[in-house]
């Protein structure tokens, strides 16, 4: 997946919480220059930017979905996301699963494992 080209990233699991990884990467993707859309269902907010409600609720130019919570939730994101339409899904280390990579598999989807959003943007 060309992360070069990405220049709106949504983060599901996005946390106003800065010891947690919510917000420690989209601290980074904000600093790297990255247009990042918070999704979380219990903040209105996160360090100054709109937070969406659902993956349902983001404009369709997102370049990428990013995923930083756990893969009993993540999979129930990820078929929402494949609803809305969405086609490129990136899971950070610990979000994924095998039946998360089937899913997207079975869907045709682009997405990523095992590596992390921070070191592949530099």
């Amino acid at each position: 997946m060309g992360v070069r080209s990405f220049k709106r990233i949504a983060l599901v699991g996005a946390s106003p919480n800065p010891a947690k990884y919510g917000n420690i990467i989209l601290r980074d993707l904000m600093r790297k220059g990255f247009e990042v859309l918070p999704v979380n269902p219990n903040y209105d907010e996160i360090e100054g930017l709109k937070c969406y409600r659902s993956v349902r609720e983001l404009p369709k130019d997102v370049d990428v979905i990013v995923f930083v919570v756990p893969p009993k939730v993540g999979i129930q994101v990820a078929k929402e996301a494949v609803e809305a339409g969405f086609r490129r899904l990136w899971f950070q280390p610990g979000a994924e699963s095998e039946e998360i990579r089937e899913f997207l598999e079975s869907q045709g989807v682009e997405y990523s494992f095992i590596k992390c959003i921070m070191v592949e943007t530099g």
